[in-house]
């Protein structure tokens, strides 16, 4: 059976999301499986899911997925280019699919490819490294010296879409990954967007106590609305902003000079911040210079709070965490327990058996569901231990 890989975070799916499933399948073949390797409850843009993981993914198979598993912690509070490799990497090691399939602007590869092999090279990081000592973001820096090689080539980089899909394509030539790349032409400004049904407008309808349900997918509407009812949704960093503030501002001076990203002073300068300002927006307003993006900024918050290193983001996945799947994905299933490269989780108690980096990565990733679910509207929702007792969801 062809099986197709998508990353993605789902925060929440939308119509979208759905056009790139079944967009996908129209290249593939409409018998394919579509395997989600999705973001669990902390975002690549360095926030708080909007719905728990397992009610995300849940959302995913009632959309159209097959499989839905979960993109470490470490690999999902990531920079563009390590989530991506992440990504990759987990597809590469299940061992089934024969595609990958992302979204992008161009919605065509060649042009994508040529800048992704352009930015491989050392003549452009030499140039980047140029380019940062006048004082621009590293994202403008790399367009400047990818321009500089391309011309108007290099325009791709100037669209969140095209930069993602760039970073899929470079992870695969540095994993030498056997998957055949495909891409969905999609529009919007966030790499989860898809024109007017993005997944940020849905989130801010949410916040607002709208009902966006009409912009997703009915069943999995259903799925999240029964989130909410049950008080387990929707989740903003708001909700635990006393709890994120006190462990920030408990770190010892170490802890923030070993966090990711965290060069050039940009350690110090956040400390500050962070011990004196009341709420965590103004840490990102205190902290933020024309160099250092806000996402950059809240990811790093985010890892300090949750114990993450710069050693550790970014790390290879070290297991196969399920979150949700259908018949064809428990076949799926099947077939990667038979050819992973990683031991395969589907229930928790499986997870005592883990040794090693992936002992360290569950661990960590159970004790950033505790403290996501400091966060949860119904206080009785917020005990912890919930990494330990939840198990796939079926449809």
């Amino acid at each position: 059976m062809k099986t197709a890989g998508i990353i993605c975070e789902y925060n929440p799916i939308h119509k979208g999301h759905v056009r790139h499933i079944e967009a996908t399948r129209g290249l593939v073949g409409e018998d394919c499986a579509v395997v989600c390797v999705m973001s669990g409850n902390f975002t690549q843009r360095g926030d708080f899911a909007v719905f728990q993981k397992h009610a995300r993914a849940a959302s995913a198979v009632a959309a159209g997925a097959d499989l839905v598993l979960e993109l470490p912690l470490a690999c999902a509070l990531s920079s563009a280019e390590r989530f991506a490799r992440g990504g990759v990497m987990l597809l590469n090691a299940l061992g089934v699919c024969t595609h990958i399939s992302f979204g992008s602007e161009t919605g065509e590869t060649d042009s994508l490819r040529e800048v992704a092999e352009c930015l491989a090279t050392d003549e452009v990081n030499n140039c980047v490294a140029e380019e940062l000592k006048t004082g621009v973001s590293y994202a403008r820096a790399r367009y400047a010296a990818a321009g500089k090689i391309l011309g108007k080539k290099a325009d791709v980089l100037l669209t969140p879409n095209n930069i993602l899909a760039v970073e899929y394509l470079k992870a695969l030539g540095e994993t030498a990954s056997a998957m055949a790349p495909l891409t969905v032409k999609r529009f919007g400004a966030a790499h989860d967007s898809d024109g007017a049904e993005s997944a940020s407008a849905l989130r801010r309808l949410l916040k607002e106590g709208a009902e966006p349900w009409g912009l997703m997918p009915a069943r999995s509407a259903e799925i999240l609305k029964r989130e909410i009812e049950a008080g387990c949704g929707p989740v903003f960093i708001e909700n635990a902003e006393t709890a994120l503030l006190s462990r920030l501002r408990l770190l010892p001076d170490e802890a923030f000079a070993a966090l990711p990203d965290a060069a050039e002073g940009l350690a110090l300068r956040l400390r500050r911040f962070c011990r004196t300002m009341p709420t965590v927006q103004s840490i990102l307003e205190s902290a933020k210079t024309k160099r250092y993006a806000l996402s950059r900024l809240r990811r790093m918050l985010l890892c300090a709070a949750l114990g993450l290193t710069d050693g550790q983001v970014g790390a290879p996945p070290a297991y196969i965490r399920v979150l949700a799947m259908n018949q064809k994905g428990m076949g799926v299933l099947r077939e990667i327990g038979k050819k992973s490269a990683l031991p395969v989780i589907t229930k928790p108690a499986q997870a005592r058996a883990l040794d090693g980096p992936a002992k360290a990565m569950f661990l960590k990733e159970a004790a950033a569901t505790d403290f996501y679910a400091l966060a949860y509207p119904k206080q009785e929702n917020r005990s912890g231990g919930g990494e330990w007792v939840t198990s796939p969801r079926v449809l």
